[in-house]
């Protein structure tokens, strides 16, 4: 059984290796590897992703830094307290996650954003051990349905019990998952998803953990 956190050359999806190798030659003085998750282990919340994206994760090594997603999270989660000084799109730029940890459900880039179901499944361990390694998690705020079903496999529980929309809680026995929908510039830019809805969300998290 893989750790919680993937080789940064893993090459359990050859699909994806690919990919990896294509964009080394492309983009030779970024990250492009598997990301590591973001944050302590001692952390009570879990903020789980998609994928990383070719120019934001996969280019600076870090979830959500670089692209679009990162512009909406990483601000609401500095008001929320969940994080601590200045987001600047930079894995170097000093910011803090506070109580805080944030992965993605795959760990490397998939083309056009879109892991198939053969790489979810390669990379579940990895997201089960996350939540193993972390003593205190409480709870796992799901970005998106992608997210949220492969939490709910980490739990081995019915996709059928537990539906994905945004504001959902799903009480999982030993954490809650909170849905919301993903911080794409899709989703923002169409209004499906507005700053107050994120900050809603946010806002249920820190009163469940105040409970």
């Amino acid at each position: 059984m893989p750790s919680h956190m993937p080789d940064k050359d893993c090459g359990l999806c050859p699909r994806l290796v690919d990919f990896r190798r294509e964009n080394q030659r492309q983009y030779p003085d970024k990250f492009n590897g598997a990301v590591p998750a973001f944050g302590e282990l001692d952390a009570e919340l879990l903020v789980v992703g998609l994928a990383p994206g070719l120019k934001g994760a996969n280019f600076t090594g870090r979830p959500f830094t670089g692209d679009y997603a990162g512009e909406l999270l990483y601000p609401s989660l500095i008001k929320a307290g969940f994080a601590k000084g200045q987001y600047d799109a930079r894995p170097d730029d000093g910011l803090i996650l506070c109580n805080a940890r944030i992965t993605n459900s795959v760990r490397c880039v998939p083309p056009q954003n879109k892991p198939v179901g053969q790489e979810m499944a390669a990379c579940l361990p990895f997201l089960i051990n996350e939540f193993k390694a972390m003593p205190n998690l409480r709870v796992i705020l799901a970005l998106g349905g992608i997210a949220h079903k492969q939490v709910i496999k980490s739990f081995d529980l019915r996709q059928a019990d537990y539906k994905f929309g945004h504001e959902n809680q799903h009480d999982l026995g030993a954490v809650q998952l909170f849905d919301s929908y993903h911080c794409s510039r899709y989703n923002v830019n169409t209004g499906r998803l507005t700053e107050e809805m994120f900050d809603e969300v946010l806002n249920k998290i820190t009163v469940y953990l105040g409970s």
